[in-house]
């Protein structure tokens, strides 16, 4: 059987992988990058940053196969094209942790190391104007967009709640709200209040919010974090605000399967009006 030509156009988009030296955490960092089809003759395109979780790595764009998600939806004008970025953020939950970079190992990981430093002014200050100078991005925070998967969710709930100014949209993918600190995250944490300060459970209940910022919440019905709780809370919050928001109990457990499942939803979403 003759092979498909018009399916093969679709599929030259680029993947590339980038490092770069950070100045803030004093380590070189790994992104991952999705370039549409023809993204060489397209203008400024919209730009979305996907966070992975606490044991993962820029290679989540690999692990969910997002390029030929991505591919399949542009071919189809489900969504338009744009560009993605996977940024490394270690097993850090994103935050400003320590004013030092340097890696602990906790008893309550189970051994599993935990990396603590300045992570959200690497993300802030170095990844966005990284990207935005080396890409053909839209800078204004209506052509940018953050999301996550787990930890990676937290993070981006963070971002876009305490960043207002630099998203216009916002996806907790599974998103590792807690309603309680947890043992196991007091190394990213030395008290309650810094616990609050990047929780967006409080950061929801008296931040500025734009009238024109989107936020998606979902997790799985069989969430082994039960992290379904966090986002029916936070859901409850923004809607109390009338912050546009939706929120989505889908089939399935806390893992990457889960997050694959759901990507064309979420890329839906970031993309479309």
């Amino acid at each position: 059987m003759p092979e498909n030509k018009e399916n093969d156009k679709i599929n030259t988009s680029k993947a590339e992988q980038t490092k770069i030296y950070s100045e803030i955490l004093k380590k070189e960092m790994g992104i991952s990058l999705y370039l549409p089809h023809n993204y060489d003759c397209l203008s400024h395109l919209p730009v979305l940053y996907f966070l992975h979780g606490r044991s993962g790595n820029e290679n989540i764009l690999f692990e969910l196969d997002i390029l030929k998600t991505a591919d399949l939806l542009i071919q189809q004008k489900i969504i338009k094209p744009l560009i993605i970025v996977c940024p490394r953020i270690d097993n850090s939950r994103g935050v400003n942790s320590s004013m030092t970079t340097r890696e602990v190992t906790s008893s309550n990981f189970n051994g599993r190391t935990i990396n603590l430093g300045r992570y959200e002014d690497y993300f802030i200050k170095e990844v966005i104007p990284f990207i935005d100078t080396n890409y053909k991005t839209i800078t204004s925070r209506e052509g940018r967009f953050v999301g996550g998967a787990s930890a990676g969710g937290y993070a981006a709930l963070n971002y876009g709640l305490r960043y207002p100014e630099l998203f216009s949209k916002v996806g907790g993918h599974m998103p590792a709200l807690e309603l309680q600190l947890d043992q196991e995250d007091i190394p990213y944490f030395s008290t309650i209040d810094i616990w609050k300060k990047h929780n967006p459970l409080y950061i929801a209940k008296e931040c500025a919010i734009p009238s024109d910022m989107q936020l998606y919440l979902d997790a799985g019905n069989k969430d082994e974090g039960e992290f379904y709780n966090g986002c029916l809370e936070l859901y409850k919050i923004l809607k109390c605000r009338k912050v546009n928001v939706q929120n989505h109990l889908f089939e399935g457990h806390h893992n990457m399967a889960y997050i694959k499942s759901n990507l064309e939803k979420y890329l839906a979403f970031y993309t479309n009006q």
